[in-house]
């Protein structure tokens, strides 16, 4: 069975939380129907990201500073995309993830930084996970071939940013204006971006889905039942 542009139990590799929000991050990567392809530069993009987790975002009943992180990423192309060729990498470039499996067209998918540390355990790396650097960083999107390595999206990011429970996304992924998903975390300064009380959406499309009003955890779990 096929889905478009929504979540749904991912058969290909097994996430270990549970709960709510294991659910959202254990969805989106399908088999698909139909023949996949590899993604040109425009079809896989960057959507959102959390660099300074401060609660329990895969549900596993623990708070870790490095398997708490999370980036998405979201098919923006109309056909599934192989994934095989896919990395995920910080400001020094160093390979934090690779991709595997199939994304549906409009599919949107997480990335955790437990998952991040299982991936390089299973190539005999150093366990690091996503390594986002709360005080800025840099989340990178390379594709890789035979012959090279090609920097396909990428977002630098400032500490406002990857302040607690703050994530940073763009409500159109073809674009490259970013939010700021501050509910959890309000800011209220001076520096950009500014905040829009929205919370930040782990797995689904970016934006408020209820208004711009402030809301809790247990709110936001509620989403993902």
């Amino acid at each position: 069975m096929a889905v478009r542009g929504r979540w749904w139990k991912r058969p290909v590799s097994v996430f270990r939380g549970r709960g709510a929000a294991a659910v959202v991050v254990a969805a989106l990567l399908l088999a698909g129907s139909g023949r996949a392809r590899t993604a040109g530069a425009e079809d896989l993009r960057l959507s959102e990201f959390l660099a300074g987790p401060a609660r329990d975002w895969t549900g596993d009943g623990v708070t870790d500073a490095r398997g708490d992180e999370w980036i998405e990423v979201v098919n923006t192309g109309a056909a599934p995309l192989e994934l095989a060729a896919f990395r995920l990498a910080d400001a020094d470039s160093t390979i934090r993830f690779a991709f595997s499996g199939t994304l549906l067209p409009g599919a949107y998918l997480l990335v955790t930084g437990q998952q991040a540390v299982d991936w390089q355990r299973s190539q005999g790396r150093s366990a690091t996970g996503l390594s986002l650097n709360n005080a800025g960083d840099t989340v990178r999107l390379f594709r890789v071939s035979e012959v090279d390595t090609v920097q396909i999206d990428a977002k630098v990011y400032n500490s406002i940013e990857g302040a607690s429970d703050r994530s940073a996304g763009r409500l159109d992924p073809a674009l490259d204006s970013w939010s700021l998903y501050d509910a959890l975390n309000p800011y209220n300064g001076a520096g950009e971006p500014k905040g829009t009380g929205c919370p930040p959406t782990p797995g689904v499309p970016n934006g408020c889905t209820t208004g711009t009003r402030r809301t809790t955890w247990g709110v936001i779990k509620d989403l993902y039942r």
